[in-house]
Parts: C-alpha cells; sequence; structure tokens
C-alpha cells in the first residue's frame, strides 16, 4: 500500500501562480526580483495557514534562479536554511545563525534563512541578531515568518520589509477545493465545497485537512449531507425552513424542529448563531448592490433572494435583535433550551399579534388559539411509543391487531396503558381518505385524554389537596410516644455521646458549647447555665436535632431543656495536643529540653 499524503502537502504551490489569495503579495515580490529592488530583510505576518512559508519558499528559489543558466531540476536546497524559532529561541542559536551568514554560497548567488515563528526568540536573541539583521553580508537574505506581528520587538520590524498576508476568502478557497477534486476524480458538490471553506475559516491549510477528512468518510461522492453529517453543521437547508415557519407563524411545527435538531446533538447557541447570520444575509439580499458580501455558490444565492422577497426589512430587524439577545443571554441562562424556543416563539410573533394587528413588544408571544388550526408534521421516531402511530399502522392491513389505549387518572397525575384488542379495520376501499382517518383518530385520543389535567392549573391544584386530605384521613395517628424513666447519670451519658459524635462529624464549635456544662436533671427538664448569650442563641439554632438525638437514645420524647445565661460561670475550654504541651512546658522547661534531645516533633 502506498504512503498517504496529505493534499494540504500534495498540493503545495510550487510557483507563485499556484498561490491561492495572495496575489498582490506574489506579484510585488516577483516585480521586486525582476527589478533587483528586493530587500535582504523581509518579514512575512498574518494568520496560519494563508501561505507565509510557501511564499518564502518560493521566493527563496526564485532569487537564485534570476538572470543565471540552472537546471531546471535545481532546487537550491543547500542555499536555503530554515530555523524554527520556537524550538530555537535562545541566544546560542542565533550565534550559530550568524557564524553561518559570513560564508557566501558555493552554488548560486544568495544565501536565504527561513525563520519561521520568529517571535518565539526571546529578547536577548532578538538583540543578538539586530546587528546581522541591519547590516547583512550582500549574499544573505532573512525571511522572518509570524503569526503574532505584536510580539517582535520594534527594532527588529523597523529593520524588516513587511508584507501582511490576508485571510484566504470563501471563494477563492471553494475554487481551489473544487481543482482538488478534480485532480483527484471526486464528484464534489459546490455547496459541499462551500460548507468546508466556511468552516477553516480563512485558513487554507485547514480547509485541505477538513478536505481529507471529510473524503475519507463520504469517498469519491462529497454531498452536502456527508459533510454536514461529518462536521457536525447545520445546513442552510435547516435555517430556511426554520425561517420559512417563523414567517407562517407556526410556533408548533418550529418547537417539533427544534427538538429533532437538539437530538442530532447541535448546541443551542450554534443555533442561535447560524440563525442570526441567516437573519443577516436575508437583508444583505434586500439590495442587489449588496450581493458582493455573500460568499456563496449562484443556487444559494437565489434561495437567498427567493426568501428575502417574502420578508420585510422591519422584521428582519426585529429578528436579528431578539435573537442577538437571546445569544448573550444563553452562556448565563440555566435553562438554555428554554431560552431558545421562547426566542422562536418570539420570532414567530413578531408579524401577527392576537387581533391580526402588526406592532407589538418584542417579548409577545401569540395565544394558543391562534395555531389551534395549524397542521404538524410529528417527528419519525421508532423508539417510543406512539398511540396514533400504532394506529395508522394498524390502516394499512386487514388483519386485526391489538392496539394501546391510554386511560388517565386525573387524582394520582398519572397515566396506565392497557392494551385491548379492536375490531378488523376497514379495507383501503372503505376507507379513501388515510388524512381524514388520521385527523379523526387524533380527536378521538383527545376525548379519550379530556380528564387529564395539568398539575401546575388550578383544577389540578385543587385535586391535589383533595389527594393529600384524604391521605392525611387514612394515616394512622400514634398518640402515644415512648417515656421511659431516666436518671441524671444517663443523661449525662448521652450528652457526652452527642459531643463525641459533633466532633467526628467536624461541628467542633457546638461541640465546645455544650463542654461548658453538664446538664442537671429535675424531672423530664435538662438545665444548663452559659456565661453568655451567643452561646445560649447557638445553642438555640440547634436545639431541634440536639432534643431529638437525646430522646431517641433516652426513649423518653417528654425530656425538655432550659437553658439560663449566668456570667460567673467559668468557660471550661478544649484545648489541642499542642495548647496542652505548651501548658506543660511552661510548668516544668525541662521537658522541652527532653524533646529536642530526642528530635520529637510539636
Amino acid at each position: 500500500m502506498e504512503p498517504f499524503i496529505v493534499s494540504a502537502r500534495k498540493y503545495r504551490p510550487e510557483t507563485f501562480e499556484d498561490v491561492v489569495g495572495q496575489s498582490a503579495i506574489t506579484k510585488t515580490l516577483e516585480n521586486a526580483i525582476e527589478s533587483n529592488h528586493l530587500a535582504q530583510a523581509l518579514l512575512f505576518t498574518g494568520p496560519r495557514g494563508v501561505g507565509k512559508t510557501t511564499c518564502a519558499r518560493i521566493l527563496a528559489k526564485k532569487i537564485n534562479q534570476h538572470n543565471v543558466a540552472y537546471d531546471p531540476d535545481e532546487d537550491f536546497a543547500f542555499n536555503i536554511f530554515e530555523l524554527d524559532a520556537a524550538s530555537n529561541n535562545s541566544v546560542d542559536g542565533i550565534r550559530e545563525l550568524i557564524s553561518q551568514v559570513r560564508i557566501p554560497p558555493q552554488v548560486g548567488k544568495y544565501k536565504i534563512y527561513i525563520i519561521d515563528e520568529v517571535h518565539m526568540l526571546s529578547t536577548q536573541a532578538f538583540n543578538a541578531f539586530l546587528k546581522t539583521l541591519e547590516e547583512p553580508p550582500a549574499h544573505a537574505i532573512f525571511i522572518l515568518a509570524t503569526t503574532e506581528k505584536h510580539k517582535i520587538i520594534p527594532t527588529i520590524l523597523s529593520r524588516c520589509q513587511i508584507f501582511d498576508f490576508k485571510r484566504i476568502t470563501v471563494s477563492d478557497m471553494r475554487e481551489h477545493l473544487k481543482r482538488i477534486a478534480i485532480k483527484e476524480n471526486i464528484d464534489a458538490e459546490e455547496e459541499a465545497l462551500q460548507i468546508i471553506a466556511q468552516k477553516a475559516d480563512g485558513a487554507l491549510r485547514d480547509s485541505l485537512s477538513i478536505f481529507d477528512r471529510v473524503v475519507s468518510f463520504s469517498g469519491k461522492d462529497l454531498t452536502v449531507q456527508a459533510v454536514t453529517e461529518n462536521l457536525n453543521v447545520l445546513d442552510r437547508d435547516t435555517y430556511f425552513s426554520m425561517t420559512s415557519l417563523i414567517l407562517e407563524n407556526n410556533i408548533p411545527q418550529l418547537l417539533i424542529d427544534y427538538d429533532q435538531i437538539m437530538v442530532k446533538g447541535f448546541d443551542g447557541q450554534h443555533f442561535l448563531n447560524g440563525l442570526a447570520s441567516h437573519f443577516r444575509d436575508l437583508m444583505v439580499c434586500k439590495d442587489e448592490r449588496t450581493l458582493v458580501l455573500l460568499e456563496l455558490g449562484e443556487t444559494t444565492k437565489l434561495k437567498y433572494q427567493d426568501q428575502s422577497r417574502v420578508t420585510g426589512m422591519e422584521f428582519l430587524k426585529t429578528a436579528i435583535e431578539i435573537t442577538n439577545d437571546a445569544d448573550l443571554k444563553y452562556r448565563n441562562s440555566r435553562n438554555q433550551r428554554l431560552l431558545v424556543e421562547l426566542c422562536l416563539m418570539q420570532l414567530a410573533s413578531i408579524l401577527l399579534s392576537e387581533d391580526g394587528q402588526k406592532k407589538k413588544p418584542l417579548k409577545y408571544i401569540l395565544p394558543a388559539s391562534t395555531f389551534a388550526d395549524m397542521q404538524v408534521a410529528e417527528p419519525a421516531t421508532d423508539k417510543i411509543p406512539n398511540p396514533i402511530k400504532a394506529e395508522v399502522q394498524e390502516n394499512t392491513t386487514n388483519t386485526p391487531s391489538p392496539s394501546l389505549d391510554v386511560a388517565s387518572h386525573s387524582t394520582e397525575g398519572t397515566q396506565t396503558v392497557s392494551v385491548k384488542e379492536e375490531k378488523a379495520q376497514p379495507s383501503p376501499s372503505e376507507n379513501p381518505d388515510p388524512e381524514q382517518s388520521l385527523m379523526e383518530r387524533r380527536k378521538a385520543l383527545l376525548e379519550k385524554s379530556k380528564n387529564k389535567v395539568s398539575s401546575l392549573s388550578l383544577q389540578g391544584i385543587e385535586r391535589k389537596k383533595e389527594h393529600l386530605e384524604n391521605k392525611k384521613e387514612a394515616t394512622v395517628v400514634h398518640d402515644s410516644l415512648p417515656e421511659r424513666p431516666f436518671t441524671e447519670e444517663e443523661l449525662v451519658l448521652v450528652w457526652d455521646k452527642y459531643v463525641e459524635h459533633l466532633k467526628e462529624r467536624g461541628s467542633l464549635i457546638l461541640a465546645s458549647i455544650l463542654n461548658v456544662d453538664s446538664p442537671k436533671l429535675k424531672g423530664t427538664k435538662a438545665h444548663l447555665r452559659f456565661p453568655n448569650a451567643s452561646m445560649k442563641e447557638d445553642l438555640d439554632k440547634n436545639m431541634g436535632q440536639i432534643l431529638e438525638f437525646l430522646k431517641r437514645e433516652l426513649q423518653n420524647y417528654q425530656l425538655t431543656i432550659e437553658i439560663a445565661v449566668d456570667k460567673s460561670v467559668q468557660k471550661r475550654y478544649v484545648y489541642t495536643d499542642q495548647e496542652k504541651f505548651q501548658k506543660l512546658v511552661d510548668k516544668n522547661p525541662s521537658i522541652d529540653k527532653l524533646r529536642q534531645a530526642f528530635d520529637l516533633e510539636f
């Protein structure tokens, strides 16, 4: 098997004529070579994948070919030196380069030094390079390439002739991909290449990488469907369809279609961005003079023009405002799907108000009665059981089969599904209109579900209250709770047990407060005294859990606690091991000498 060569390497330009989208720069370089006006220090700057290093290599070969007799197969490789500044960014690398510059070329007239990613050089390396860059030998030409010109020190920039490479336009990229597809005998749809070019975002190398990936997925037939599926992008037909539904005010179908978009795994913000861009493109189509702003194929442009004729400028301005507002709120929203659905409902409510008049608030949403009679196409799915779908399938056969009957129990708010036998369906000749039959069955299903009540409606809340009352009446009430007698010693033991439990749980503050005093028992009342009111307040906050523990352990639910504040009470502190050790050292310093003699930690 032959090794595969990626398109970015296989179709790398060999001449200036092959370079895509940089005609101004290539023409300038060619004229500079012809007129012998080429600077000895050049800086190629621009985004990634636009041809900086490629142009540097072509220029390096072309300089030595000018006005000399040379072998066509000669590439002057020994005269071209490439340095990757990302991995050789120290002063030593630049010093080694400077020592090589002094040696003239053995073949050809010039030695060309290409320093890629030059912004990665350290400040010391830049300073060491300054003098050589300003006064290089006559046989040396330096070509620096970078994606981040702002990181290069000004003294280097002032010594270079700067060439700014622009991003490759979508149309240039699409035409280049079309030529490669023809060479590779790939049948590619123009719209599919358009999507690849847009996804590359101005970088030709990225577009070739995406092209290789999609070809590996789809083979020799490159379609829009294959590209959108592989790149996980929404095709333009989706936005055309959603816009048509918005213009028809068909909110139910809009929500169903958006649900299908979510099922396919697309991000809601990605959908909002695409929808806003679609509205912008429709606005651009309003004027023939601005059509050049659409970097699209001719077929797609015609689609945009057709839809822009049925959309008003006021509608588009309002739609863009609503969509951009939803986009800004998307990241901070806790219910992002609801945000997008509300946005779609607001968009579908722009053209009509409840009484058929135009102009209303941006956040207005049409009432449900407006689209009660609208036809809604249900999403095709085989995973969710659908009673209507089951009954429609039965219509296609003459044999009886069990169907699902959904019965709602409004009191509990649950549904039970039972299977019952139906009579044999009539033959197709007896039922000539399947759409009418489908509507009848839907109405029948709605009749069956009439008793179903929303839990958020007033009727649903009332029924829930009735259900809770009935449940409360049926509950058996136990008035007799344990009242086992106990002594003060037992109370103190359980009290200490609760303190240990608090320490294990990490509630050290509450445990220290409980350690200040031990409870004194009088009847079923435990008495405590604390030195200040703040301790009493902290204990009152946790009184519920303290009493619950004591009652359960002592098996006496008549127990109560009474707290008194007495400033004469002396606090009992809980000391750490280190504090205890320090107390011992204060009384007897020899203990610390003993610790030091045995090199003990504390």
